[in-house]
């Protein structure tokens, strides 16, 4: 059944109680979920516990790795079902179950990528304190360790591929905060200076017309400013210097499409323009729901060149912000 009460992580900083940011509401309560997001949504879930595995991962090629199981399980999750005895634990425990089996015993690494890791890390943080599952806490603290140990050694104080990498680019570094903040959110110790040298990675991105580069302020796009403009919301900086541009440069083309990573791009423009004005969010939601309509095919799943099981996940948390149930997805 539907979950009457939020997960109690929502008592942690990202929710707060009922304020005004700017003049808008913060924390607002859902309205009812239209009709035809509540269809599609549901028949994305079928798609995907429909091809899971008894492991926990997916069949297709990019199934299996840490970072796209996370995003099914946070898929699973956003629905706001009860995780523990709702219709899709079984396959979240899988799942679960599965990104813990890939955690390097020695040093908390998932995966073979930060991709992966911070994804899978997300997820971890998520679940956790929702989810009553032995060992999550743990690995969700080991996990966080290794992405503050990784930064640490990095000249540039962000992130790379690797967890010894000395370089850096937005999209990694990207994941990585987030990770940090929702493990935060859940109670693991987060030292601030973490957060305040990646954001002045991200913000030595940042180009003068506001966009966001890879690993440099040159050749901005719109998912690389989503991403930046998330973060800084997510960390309550939104008055970091440059920000309403960047909000500006996002916004303007509301039908805008990338076309490398398409719902990597809706996953995190969904995040951006919520956290920034819910007013143009609902717009943009509802432009993106038909756009999600016309594209589902009739499985219930999306593809893109990342495989069925990712863009299907990251598709289905591009509308899961009409439901509000996981953490991450509060103002």
């Amino acid at each position: 059944m539907r979950r009457s009460v939020r997960y109690s992580l929502l008592l942690a900083c990202l929710l707060g109680g009922v304020a005004m940011v700017q003049g808008q509401e913060r924390n607002r309560l859902p309205d009812p979920v239209r009709p035809e997001v509540e269809a599609t949504y549901l028949k994305g879930l079928a798609y995907l516990v429909g091809e899971q595995t008894p492991e926990g991962c997916w069949k297709d090629r990019y199934g299996r790795y840490p970072g796209v199981v996370g995003f099914a399980v946070m898929a699973m999750m956003a629905h706001g079902d009860d995780p523990n005895s709702g219709p899709y634990h079984r396959h979240i425990r899988q799942s679960l179950t599965f990104l813990l089996s890939k955690q390097n015993a020695d040093n908390g690494f998932i995966g073979d990528s930060m991709y992966n890791h911070g994804f899978a890390t997300i997820a971890l943080a998520e679940a956790y304190g929702a989810v009553d599952q032995v060992g999550l806490g743990l690995a969700l603290k080991r996990a966080t360790e290794l992405i503050l140990t990784s930064q640490a050694q990095n000249p540039r104080g962000a992130w790379r591929y690797k967890p010894e990498g000395k370089d850096a680019d937005s999209t990694v570094s990207g994941a990585q905060l987030v990770a940090l903040l929702a493990a935060r959110n859940a109670g693991i110790h987060v030292p601030d200076v973490a957060i305040d040298r990646g954001l002045a990675f991200l913000e030595a991105c940042q180009s003068p017309g506001g966009g966001y580069g890879y690993s440099s302020p040159g050749s901005p796009n719109v998912p690389r400013t989503a991403i930046g403009l998330l973060v800084h919301a997510l960390a309550h900086r939104r008055d970091a210097p440059g920000l309403d541009r960047s909000y500006q440069y996002l916004i303007q083309d509301l039908d805008y499409r990338d076309q490398t990573y398409p719902y990597y791009y809706e996953y995190y423009m969904a995040q951006a323009l919520f956290q920034w004005d819910v007013a143009t969010w609902e717009e943009w939601d509802r432009r993106n729901v038909r756009y999600l309509i016309e594209n589902q095919a009739p499985d219930g799943s999306w593809s893109c060149s990342q495989g069925e099981t990712f863009a299907t996940a990251a598709a289905l948390l591009s509308m899961a912000l009409n439901y509000r149930y996981l953490p991450i997805y509060e103002r």
